[in-house]
């Protein structure tokens, strides 16, 4: 791993700090935009507005908003959602999260019927087929939701919610149909998530006149591999007019491009050392398209982003060059052009385009990319020693300053995810003050390869807590933070981590948790199916090694706890429940220890209310102010 410089010591003489960043504008910020579709020559994507308690809609290129309030275009698939719309031939269909029900966007039009008990997700509409694909998850039986792909009738009724075409698996995502009558989709098993392993597969889909409507043929399996995680798969046709099937696999180590055919079977395209792929949280597509032959892929390097170009009709692989990339979300190809949404370092998010028949492919912002109204400060890579090799991190540093200055640390969520570098006027709002914050990409984290994202197994409690210590005793060593002033947050897992930081070292000074996870035993009984089994990985099998659960439970050793905590938690959490949060301050009230739990009526797994998000900002700027001065 390349080792990074460090900054400049932050004691170095004072100079003039830039005006404060309000709790206004760090949590108004820009609209974040996922999702994009190419509908001919029109764009449209997803666009989450802060302003309006983050409700989704969908816009187009014009900025012309298709779904207005109340509509909320959001799906609860998985909890997590992703792929709640599509757009083809003029038809826009999405899954209306007021109405508990698919719509046809144009006319108003319900395509299936309203249910709290029945969720979809992933949708590929095909007008020309009165055909609507999707994931759905089925709540309304005993035991587990059970999640299959169905047909959907576009025209309506669907009164049966939909003609069970895959079904088996624990999980099935990502259904797309060819344009010559192939479904593809990829699935996976308990006890694995679908980084650890997941199986792509195809068979042929018919449409029988005889009553019995859509009917799926013999089933091809694609690739599916122990230790594999094969997903995404995508149809394409080259200007020969043969059909191809795209998807990401990562049996080199990286999610690396493969391709599949009937006659051919599976290669490995472009084989890299970088991840080309994210992990499935969601039924959102790729971050990769392909048409006609051409790619635009994203890659991760040691953390940093880029855009790539395969030409396989003029064979060249092309790198275009574009300072300031934070992170690629959704790409889609059509000719000679290529367009993607993006977050940007140090401005918000973006739809730029990218020719990809030119030797030095240009990049050129289209939309978005506004800059916020105080100068932003920019992250610097660092990357230290840790237990279990090394270990990348973020870093923002406030202005140069008499003495140094606190540290916030993060640690983000997943814990299988990573930290992003797209601005974020939340980590402004604390620079602007004179903190500095670290976003720490801890072993199992993604975008580093396998190996890396694998070095939690088994260890969660333990390396994810070594890791972020071993950062911030890197940055104390250096003198650029105050070893007294060292705070560390994060919400669901990497709460878990904050809170296990807590009652397991003491390198902190104080803590925020954000529904985080403090009874791993809880944990396990007591969530929703995606990552019902998640922890056999991250821990070990469940009840067999009820031992090592209690053991990394923090609730289970407040006494080891000697600094002060903040514990913000949502009412309505199916992902972490709101009894984790009580019975972790319980815990330590009893102990005789400070804490404050702060419980917000109406809210899950991630705050989107405004008077939820404002409040627990105000509360955690008190807090630290409170402690540090």
């Amino acid at each position: 791993m390349t080792q990074h410089p460090l900054p400049e010591s932050t004691t170095s003489a004072a100079s003039t700090r830039p005006r404060l960043v309000t709790v206004d504008e760090a949590l108004a910020g820009a609209p974040s935009w996922s999702e994009l579709r190419a509908d001919g020559e029109r764009l449209l994507w997803l666009e989450s507005r802060p302003t309006e308690n983050r409700r989704t809609t969908i816009v187009d290129g014009d900025g012309v908003e298709l779904t207005p309030a109340p509509f909320c275009v959001r799906s609860r698939v998985m909890e997590y959602g992703g792929g709640a719309w599509d757009a083809r031939n003029g038809v826009v269909v999405a899954v209306d999260d007021v109405r508990n029900q698919v719509i046809e966007v144009a006319t108003d039009r319900p395509v299936t019927p309203a249910s709290q008990q029945v969720r979809y997700g992933g949708l590929q509409v095909h007008p020309n087929l009165d055909l609507v694909l999707a994931v759905r998850e089925d709540h309304r039986g005993p035991g587990e939701a059970v999640t299959t792909v169905v047909a959907l009738r576009l025209s309506g009724g669907n009164d049966d919610f939909g003609r069970v075409l895959v079904s088996g698996p624990d999980f099935v995502a990502g259904p797309r149909l060819s344009p010559d009558g192939r479904l593809a989709w990829f699935e996976w098993n308990h006890p694995d998530m679908p980084w650890d392993r997941s199986a792509v597969r195809t068979a042929p889909l018919a449409f029988e006149e005889d009553g019995t409507g859509w009917q799926l043929g013999q089933v091809t399996t694609v690739m599916d591999e122990p230790e594999v995680s094969a997903q995404h798969p995508q149809w394409d046709v080259d200007p020969s007019g043969r059909t191809t099937l795209w998807f990401t696999a990562d049996e080199s180590g990286y999610w690396n491009l493969h391709s599949w055919t009937p006659e051919q079977g599976s290669s490995l395209v472009w084989p890299v050392d970088a991840d080309c792929d994210h992990p499935v949280w969601t039924l959102t597509g790729p971050s990769w398209a392909v048409s006609g032959g051409r790619l635009l892929v994203h890659q991760m390097v040691q953390g940093w982003p880029r855009l790539v170009v395969i030409d396989l009709v003029a064979g060249v692989v092309r790198h275009p060059e574009f300072d300031g990339l934070a992170e690629v979300r959704s790409c889609v190809v059509a000719g000679n052009e290529a367009h993607a949404l993006v977050g940007l370092v140090a401005a918000g998010d973006a739809l730029v385009r990218v020719r990809l028949d030119e030797d030095h492919p240009r990049v050129t912002l289209r939309a978005g990319g506004r800059r916020p109204d105080w100068q932003p400060t920019l992250p610097t890579s660092i990357t230290v020693s840790g237990s279990n090799g090394d270990v990348q991190a973020w870093l923002y540093l406030p202005e140069p300053a008499e003495h140094a200055p606190a540290l916030i640390v993060k640690s983000h969520g997943g814990p299988t995810s990573s930290a992003s570098i797209a601005h974020s006027p939340l980590n402004d709002f604390w620079t602007s003050r004179g903190y500095a914050v670290v976003d720490v990409n801890y072993s199992g984290s993604t975008g580093f390869g396998r190996d890396y994202r694998n070095r939690l197994r088994g260890q969660w409690g333990l390396l994810d807590v070594a890791d972020c210590v071993a950062v911030v005793d890197h940055l104390v060593d250096a003198g650029a933070v105050d070893p007294r002033k060292v705070s560390i947050t994060g919400g669901s897992a990497g709460g878990y981590t904050t809170l296990q930081s807590l009652v397991s070292t003491d390198r902190y000074t104080a803590g925020v948790s954000r529904y985080g996870i403090g009874d791993l035993v809880m944990l396990a009984t007591d969530t929703h199916k995606f990552e019902s089994r998640y922890l056999d990985s991250l821990v070990g099998p469940w009840p067999a090694d009820e031992a090592t659960y209690l053991a990394r439970s923090p609730i289970h050793h407040v006494d080891r706890l000697s600094t002060p905590m903040l514990i913000l938690q949502g009412s309505d959490d199916k992902v972490v429940p709101r009894n984790q949060a009580e019975a972790m301050a319980e815990a330590v009230r009893s102990k005789g220890l400070p804490v404050e739990l702060k419980l917000y009526p109406g809210e899950g797994h991630g705050f989107r209310g405004g008077e939820a998000r404002r409040d627990a900002l105000e509360r955690e700027l008190t807090f630290y102010e409170r402690l540090f001065g």
